[in-house]
């Protein structure tokens, strides 16, 4: 079942994501309720990853790669295969699977990124926001960046070919900040007006306010839940987005536009008391038709405009 699904969803999707220089896509997501699996073609690759749980049977996720494989004549060597948990699993989800410090170069549309489908179970592009970053990029012309938890700079990218006068990434992992500084000098990207900073992001947006720094246009998208260990510090996106919020807008001038996402399944925004002028969730224009799921939403987006 999961073959068949998968070869036909590829046959739908992938002449119109040729045409429009798209090789990251989804290919199935939970579709088949018994088959509890995400499947994911990065150009010629095969990423599959099984949503586990107490009962999951240890051979299930290598017969489901051989399966899809098969179905699409994908090689051995090409298929990478994640376990996906559920819950607050900072620790596996961000872990290392294996060390081979192996990057593919993808294309979504004009620009190019360094993806990495070996090491962890996230390979350095979020696809799913690919739309949000084409909205980005349409609002960044002569207009200061701000992006946090960066993650590998995608949006940032964007914003710079959409003629951002500069942007600021902000991430704390040393190891994504240089494979943000690689995606930008992959997409000739000038690093003068294009800053990486590798931060904690309550302590950037602190010595922000303090040096008075202000933006135009800024993307947060945090992760649901996060651990300093070293700090004893927990993020976590339900308690802690009103207060992260209320500190970008601080750093906002007027007029300026905050996107802001989260992929927490149950979410509960409480922004109503925002310094905001507008603030309207956007998530259906956000949503490719390849993630486009009846089971559950890839993603929330809200605008915020100040």
């Amino acid at each position: 079942m999961l073959a068949n699904r998968v070869k036909k969803r590829y046959k739908h999707l992938r002449h119109r994501f040729n045409r429009e220089n798209i090789e990251v896509f989804r290919l199935y997501d939970w579709d088949i309720p018994e088959i509890r699996a995400v499947v994911d073609w990065y150009g010629g690759h095969l990423v599959i990853g099984e949503y586990m749980r107490r009962q999951s049977e240890p051979e299930w996720l290598a017969l489901m790669g051989q399966a899809v494989a098969k179905s699409l004549d994908v090689p051995a060597d090409k298929v990478h295969l994640k376990q996906r948990w559920a819950g607050k699993q900072d620790g596996k989800r961000y872990e290392r699977i294996d060390q081979t410090d192996k990057k593919i170069v993808l294309s979504e549309r004009d620009l190019r990124f360094l993806v990495n489908p070996y090491d962890y179970v996230d390979t350095g592009l979020f696809s799913d926001h690919r739309d949000t970053r084409q909205m980005v990029r349409g609002l960044a012309a002569g207009k200061d960046f701000l992006n946090l938890y960066c993650y590998t700079a995608s949006f940032s990218c964007y914003a710079a070919k959409g003629g951002a006068r500069s942007t600021v990434s902000v991430d704390r992992s040393e190891n994504v900040i240089q494979w943000a500084r690689e995606n930008m000098v992959l997409n000739g990207i000038d690093p003068a007006a294009n800053r990486l900073v590798q931060a904690h992001t309550f302590d950037f947006l602190k010595k922000a306010a303090r040096e008075k720094q202000r933006f135009d246009l800024a993307v947060v998208d945090p992760p649901s839940f996060s651990t300093t260990k070293t700090r004893n510090v927990a993020f976590d996106i339900t308690r802690d987005h009103p207060r992260l919020l209320a500190a970008v807008i601080e750093l906002l001038r007027p007029g300026a536009t905050l996107f802001f996402s989260t992929n927490h399944q149950n979410f509960d925004p409480c922004m109503d008391r925002l310094k905001a002028a507008e603030v309207t969730e956007i998530t259906a224009s956000t949503i490719p038709e390849d993630y486009m799921n009846k089971r559950k939403t890839i993603h929330r987006c809200w605008r915020i405009t100040t």
